[in-house]
């Protein structure tokens, strides 16, 4: 049976994020939506929810895939689609209340992003840098389009509002983490989703951005899980 995807990307809200994605799910027979968030100042996590649900249009049953920072959105986003799965890339997996600039000091991130560089020979000290953290496993043309195209950082007024839901959506979750993602640590990651949502993770070779890294491993995960999914009743969580 065909399902709709929906792709909800990260900070920053750009649906070019899919563009090597998209035309694999497409070739599989579903259809296939990757949906650009409202980014502008003063945007809220509401409104990235409407959006992914207008995107999501008229679908019977839908897979949202959530991004990173789509972690904070995509759950919004259940209460208004008929979704059968939700499937967490890299993704931050917020609290009830929690905004996303405080999720990071309460995930302890930085000292798991720290103790990574230390562990690979990384200096820990050396301060952000796109290549090292996002770009270090894509090839050379994606990057550079990347580069080329400028990545648009996200509005600060998305980190200031708190996470509205008492609780985790009612539908099966499933969490992808990148075994060399530089900026959630696969050990951090395996951390928070059991802590937060009771889950483990599934493990694809790759780092933070695996839709443009490795396009084929992560459509072969979303057509695994999916087809299991859809066989489950009710929730997982």
């Amino acid at each position: 049976m065909a399902l709709r995807f929906v792709l909800v990307p990260g900070a920053g809200g750009n649906a070019g994020y899919w563009q090597r994605v998209v035309p694999l799910l497409g070739e599989a027979g579903h259809e296939v939506v990757a949906v650009d968030l409202p980014n502008w100042a003063g945007a809220t996590l509401s409104d990235q929810a409407e959006a992914i649900a207008a995107a999501a249009g008229d679908a019977s049953e839908v897979v949202l895939v959530a991004q990173s920072m789509g972690g904070f959105s995509a759950p919004l986003a259940c209460a208004r689609l008929p979704v059968a799965e939700l499937v967490l890339v890299n993704a931050m997996i917020p609290s009830p209340g929690e905004t996303a600039g405080d999720w990071w000091a309460n995930t302890g991130q930085p000292a798991a992003q720290r103790q990574n560089d230390v562990q690979a020979g990384r200096d820990p000290d050396a301060g952000f840098d796109p290549n090292t953290y996002f770009l270090h496993d894509l090839p050379p043309e994606v990057a550079q389009l990347l580069v080329e195209a400028g990545d648009e950082g996200p509005a600060d007024s998305l980190f200031q509002q708190p996470f509205p839901l008492s609780a985790w959506p009612e539908v099966t979750t499933t969490v992808l983490s990148g075994r060399d993602d530089r900026l959630f640590p696969l050990e951090f990651q395996r951390r928070v989703a059991a802590e937060r949502l009771g889950l483990p993770v599934t493990e694809l070779d790759g780092g933070h951005l695996l839709a443009l890294s490795r396009p084929e491993a992560l459509v072969s995960a979303l057509l695994s899980t999916t087809s299991t999914a859809t066989r489950r009743a009710g929730p997982q969580k």
